[in-house]
C-alpha cells in the first residue's frame, strides 16, 4: 500500500517571505534614512515626524504598486506560457509526448522508462506535467500579484513604524543616535528572521542586511547636514 510522505519545505514560503522581508527592510531603511536626514538638517520635531509619515504612507503605497505590476508582469508571461503549450498539446500531443520523454532522459531516466513516465503523466494532467518540467511552473513557484502587494506594503508600513515611534519619545537632540541604533538592531533580527524562516545561515544575512541599511542611514545623514550647514 503507498502511503504518502507529508513534508514541507521552505521554499513554499519563498513567494510571501521574499515580499514581506522586503517590505520591512525597505520600511525600517527607507524611512530611519529619511528621519535621520531632515534630523540632521536642524529640522523641528514636528516637520521630522510629518516627513516620516508622508514616507511611510507614500513608501508603503509605492511597495503595494510595484509588487503587483512586478509580480503581476511575471503572472501574465506564465499564462502566456501556458496558453502556448496548451495549444501545442492539443495540435501535436505527439511531439509535446517525446519533448517531455527527452527532458526525462537528459534527467537520468532510460529512454523506454523515460517515455513510459511522459505517456503515464500526460495521460494524468498533461498541461501541468509540462508546465512544471519544460516550463518550470509550479503550486510553489506560481506568481500571486496580490499576496504580494499585501505583503510587502504591511511590513513596510510595520517596519517604517518603529523609527517614526522613536521620533515621538526621544528628544530632539538625541534622535539621530536613537533612530540609527533602533534601527540596527531591526535590521539585525529582521535578517535573522529571514534567514531562519527560509533557512539560511542567520548571521551572513543578519550581517548583509544591517551593512547596507546602516550605509543608507550614513550617507541619508551626510546629505541632510550638509543641506543644513548651507541653510
Amino acid at each position: 500500500m503507498f502511503v504518502p510522505h507529508q513534508e514541507q519545505h521552505r521554499t513554499e514560503r519563498i513567494g510571501w517571505l521574499r515580499a514581506a522581508v522586503l517590505g520591512a527592510n525597505d520600511g525600517i531603511v527607507s524611512t530611519a534614512s529619511l528621519v535621520v536626514g531632515v534630523a540632521a538638517a536642524n529640522a523641528a520635531k514636528g516637520d521630522i515626524l510629518v516627513a516620516g509619515v508622508a514616507g511611510l504612507v507614500a513608501g508603503a503605497m509605492s511597495m503595494a504598486a510595484g509588487e503587483y505590476v512586478s509580480v503581476s508582469s511575471q503572472a501574465d508571461t506564465e499564462k502566456a506560457d501556458l496558453d502556448r503549450e496548451r495549444k501545442e498539446l492539443a495540435t501535436d500531443g505527439e511531439s509535446e509526448r517525446n519533448e517531455l520523454a527527452s527532458i526525462y532522459v537528459r534527467r537520468g531516466l532510460e529512454p523506454s522508462l523515460a517515455k513510459q513516465v511522459a505517456e503515464q503523466l500526460m495521460a494524468h494532467d498533461a498541461l501541468t506535467a509540462h508546465a512544471r518540467d519544460e516550463l518550470g511552473i509550479s503550486e510553489i513557484t506560481t506568481a500571486r500579484p496580490v499576496q504580494a502587494a499585501l505583503a510587502s506594503a504591511s511590513t513596510f508600513a510595520v517596519g517604517a513604524a518603529i523609527p517614526l515611534l522613536t521620533v515621538l519619545v526621544v528628544p530632539t537632540t538625541m534622535l539621530i543616535p536613537f533612530v540609527i541604533g533602533t534601527s540596527i538592531l531591526l535590521l539585525v533580527m529582521l535578517g535573522g528572521f529571514g534567514a531562519h524562516a527560509g533557512g539560511a545561515p542567520v548571521m551572513k544575512a543578519a550581517l548583509r542586511v544591517t551593512f547596507w541599511g546602516a550605509l543608507a542611514m550614513a550617507i541619508t545623514a551626510g546629505v541632510g547636514a550638509l543641506f543644513g550647514a548651507v541653510v
